[in-house]
């Protein structure tokens, strides 16, 4: 069941949120319960074999949790790590047999020639995403600051349909207290109202915008595909800002879908294409699992606690790991082996010059090479092989000829890419981002634009130019409207194969 299905937006959402409303006017924790119980409906729609996969994990992770906390409060903190080692053990196993079995076993018979049989595993859906939250619910377990004693509150952290599929990566201090508190089980106006707006602009990012761009991404980045010069870029480019517009349209209706409810979910980006190096780049995209990375893998590598090049090598690993996260496939490990470097580089210039408040012409030049970083990276990322992004970056460069009018087309760009790809980046590059649209402080009343905000570590505008009147109802049911159009093309988003 997808965000932009009409069997969600007319069947499924309704249906929940009335129903959460009336139990919880009732009795909360059965609002808590139909919840629960939603969730796990809406996660049968892709398979219903793999429930028990998701149940499963919920059961080891809630017990080893309970461990954690006893073990913890009596003092034995060893052991409380111990159990910890247990349970990151236990989840990374269940991740890398369904994620990466196969990825080995391909791997173990070129290199040893074994012939081993692939298993074909069918990818749990949002396993990556699950996985990861209760990994940093029993590392916060151990750190005291998760003690979740409730089944049923547990499991809603863990399904909780919003984020279930695609993130954003919750925290349970974040989100969980949310669920104790009598205003979220009553109806308000101004939440719904928010939260059908910032609703409305990630489904248009995603109907009106990112699909538009499948066909050419499709087209470059076929496993046969020989592009020239022109359609290396058009389509390089099409990726760009079809993966940016998918996956940050997905963030933005996940969290206005929660807002429906009453429940505030972490902002995931702040406009990445904007960022002026590379450090800048990965506080702005992804920005839960940016957080998830540091806070749980690179700052217990070590950080930058052990001089530069200890730093540098901890950056690298984390940033190695972090695109193996996104698939079992030597283009994410590639992907991920380039942005470390990024790091590494813009780091190291930071070393040695101090450039906190760079003139306009500087300010243009650090973010054009920061974007043209970005971009020759996603050729990795989306490449269905190496010898397929080694293909795209040849053509990027001309080495498969030079064609630049699209007049002549080795892979059949469409015409309107001329005009479609110039105006994304616009809209991109001049348009406010949709925190700025509402105004962060809306999503989550408690930031202050500073770095000690619990889901944004450095400034963000805090009016918005959205007011809930009359007007800016009819501008957003408009646009709504004008989606529901283009839901007879459905198609699922990018994050779902993660």
């Amino acid at each position: 069941m997808l965000f932009n299905s009409y069997e969600f937006l007319f069947g499924f959402l309704p249906v929940t949120i009335i129903v959460f409303f009336l139990l919880g006017r009732w009795k909360p924790e059965l609002a808590r319960l139909w919840l629960v119980g939603a969730s796990l409906f809406f996660y049968a729609g892709w398979s219903l074999d793999y429930l028990w996969l998701i149940i499963g994990s919920i059961l080891f992770n809630y017990t080893i949790g309970q461990v954690i906390n006893m073990v913890r409060t009596s003092g034995r903190l060893q052991s409380a790590r111990r159990v910890l080692a247990v349970g990151v053990t236990g989840n990374l196993a269940l991740l890398s047999y369904y994620k990466y079995a196969d990825f080995f076993i391909t791997n173990l018979n070129a290199v040893a020639d074994t012939g081993l049989t692939l298993l074909h595993l069918a990818l749990p859906l949002g396993i990556s995403f699950f996985t990861f939250t209760q990994i940093a619910f029993l590392v916060d377990a151990l750190r005291g600051e998760a003690n979740e004693r409730g089944l049923v509150r547990y499991a809603l952290f863990v399904t909780y349909f919003p984020h279930l599929l695609a993130g954003p990566i919750i925290h349970h201090k974040a989100v969980m207290p949310q669920f104790k508190l009598a205003t979220t089980f009553r109806p308000s106006p101004e939440m719904f109202a928010l939260g059908t707006t910032i609703f409305t602009i990630g489904l248009a990012k995603k109907v009106l915008i990112a699909d538009s761009f499948v066909a050419t991404v499709h087209s470059v980045f076929a496993q046969d595909a020989v592009p020239l010069f022109y359609d290396a870029w058009m389509g390089t480019l099409a990726y760009t800002l079809q993966l940016y517009f998918d996956f940050s349209g997905y963030s933005d209706m996940a969290i206005g879908l929660s807002l429906l409810i009453g429940v505030r979910l972490p902002i995931n980006f702040n406009s990445p294409y904007k960022a002026l190096n590379i450090i800048d780049f990965w506080r702005r995209w992804h920005m839960t699992l940016s957080q998830f990375l540091r806070d749980y893998l690179y700052i217990p590598l070590g950080g930058s606690r052990h001089g530069a090049t200890r730093r540098y090598l901890n950056l690298y690993l984390t940033m190695l790991l972090g695109g193996l996260w996104h698939g079992a496939s030597w283009t994410f490990v590639m992907w991920g082996g380039l942005h470390g470097a990024y790091l590494i580089v813009n780091h190291g210039w930071r070393a040695f010059v101090s450039d906190t408040a760079p003139p306009l012409w500087r300010r243009l030049a650090y973010g054009t090479l920061t974007f043209l970083c970005v971009v020759i990276a996603w050729v990795f990322f989306r490449a269905p092989d190496l010898t397929s992004a080694i293909s795209i970056l040849t053509g990027l460069v001309g080495g498969h000829g030079m064609s630049i009018d699209g007049q002549i087309s080795s892979v059949g760009i469409e015409r309107d890419m001329q005009w479609k790809i110039p105006l994304g980046l616009l809209i991109v590059f001049l348009m406010p981002n949709s925190q700025e649209i509402v105004g962060a402080a809306r999503i989550d009343p408690t930031l202050t634009g500073g770095r000690g905000t619990p889901f944004l570590r450095w400034s963000l505008p805090m009016r918005g130019l959205w007011q809930a009147t009359a007007r800016s109802g009819l501008l957003f049911g408009f646009v709504f409207f004008v989606c529901l159009l283009k839901l007879r093309e459905v198609s699922e988003f990018i994050y779902y194969q993660f």
